[in-house]
């Protein structure tokens, strides 16, 4: 399996609306990539480990596909649409990892 990691990280002055990106964006990229995606978990921090302090991330998104080939033929595809509409709902840059799931 491969993991799609889309992380914002949590700058206090950065703007991400919430509402935009879970009725909007997030439904552009399921449609986009259809049954490519094998499942999709979407995570808001909530404090950093061990000392109660802000998250490193604000909202983390994960997309899991079958293959690297699934992946690029879905989700590479349509990056650029994606990325075109990140100024809709942030102005936070993602930090985004390609990972191989091994457990």
């Amino acid at each position: 399996m491969i993991k799609v990691s889309v992380l914002y990280p949590n700058r206090t002055d950065g703007r991400f609306d919430l509402d935009y990106y879970t009725k909007t964006h997030v439904p552009l990229v399921l449609e986009r990539c259809g049954d490519a995606i094998k499942r999709g978990e979407i995570e808001r921090g909530t404090a950093s480990a061990g000392d109660n302090s802000s998250p490193p991330f604000r909202i983390v998104a994960h997309l899991l596909f079958e293959s690297t080939e699934a992946m690029q033929a879905s989700f590479g595809r349509h990056l650029a649409e994606f990325v075109a509409d990140l100024p809709n709902f942030t102005d936070i840059e993602p930090v985004v990892q390609v990972s191989e799931v091994l457990l």
